[in-house]
């Protein structure tokens, strides 16, 4: 048992130190041991030694509210879910305390590098309609990317590709000759600052949901996102580092209400350049 639990669990976690003081119990409440023999389709407890978080103090602004739904404006660094080294500061667990809705759970993905609208269902008998809108691509989002000017670059384009993240990468691959399944519709909207030192505000629209898409699209135009810690390169960036937030906004949602069928739209109160 104890060489599946070292397999299993993620380095962090101190398996050897837990086993020797008996923090991992099965479900009669017995201490596991090392040396315990392997038993498949059973259940180990355990707590983990949470480290103290620094927080996040940028605010998570409430866009709308109903006996539904919570769409809330996430600040960079925040992470949506409890996982891995950020428990207490994420948009989870700092909401459902905040505003006493212990059944508070998210409809989709959202980086805890990104920025920007998440959606959330208050109880879980909400959480199906909503998620299915989602999983059937009825949902028109909106992002808003600060990047690098290319004056050879003839947009609005769209970007279509395969796209693959292997588990373990930091970075997701383009693979060839692959079928799609990353498109990306990209524009200039503005651009901010002169010179050599101007940016361009693009608006990205995808009609897919690939892990990295927008930051590999925009990356293989060679205009990578500002401050991005890991297209082209992976950066050494220390996970408490707040100075430089990836200038990637999910700026607009909308749908048909899959309730009462009424036309949703949400916008987010932040505007690019983000700021740490």
């Amino acid at each position: 048992m104890g060489e599946w639990l070292r397999d299993r669990l993620p380095e962090f976690v101190d398996v050897a130190g837990m086993l020797e003081d008996g923090r991992f119990v099965d479900e009669t409440g017995r201490a596991v041991r090392d040396d315990d023999p392997y038993r498949p389709h059973t259940f180990v407890w355990f707590h983990r030694d949470l480290r103290d978080e620094p927080e996040v103090t940028a605010p998570i602004h409430v866009v709308h509210r109903d006996e539904r739904l919570v769409v809330v404006d996430k600040p960079p660094f925040l992470s949506s879910i409890p996982r891995g080294r950020h428990v207490m500061q994420s948009v989870v667990v700092r909401m459902r305390a905040e505003l006493d809705l212990p059944e508070l759970s998210p409809l989709h993905r959202l980086d805890r590098v990104t920025s920007g609208l998440l959606m959330l269902a208050t109880e879980q008998r909400w959480r199906g309609p909503y998620q299915s809108l989602f999983e059937r691509r009825a949902v028109d989002k909106t992002y808003r990317a600060l990047a690098p000017l290319r004056d050879d670059l003839d947009l609005p384009l769209v970007v279509r590709n395969h796209i693959r993240k292997e588990r373990g990468s930091w970075q997701a691959q383009v693979v060839p000759d692959a079928p799609v399944n990353a498109v990306t519709r990209i524009a200039l909207e503005s651009v901010v600052g002169e010179g050599p030192e101007a940016r361009g505000i693009y608006r990205l629209t995808p009609s897919t949901g690939r892990t990295h898409q927008l930051r590999v699209h925009l990356n293989g135009l060679g205009i990578p996102i500002v401050d991005d810690p890991l297209y082209p390169l992976v950066r050494d960036v220390e996970v408490d580092d707040f100075r430089h937030p990836l200038q990637l906004l999910a700026g607009e949602v909308a749908f048909t209400d899959p309730v009462d069928g009424t036309t949703r739209r949400f916008e987010s109160v932040r505007r690019l350049p983000l700021t740490g």
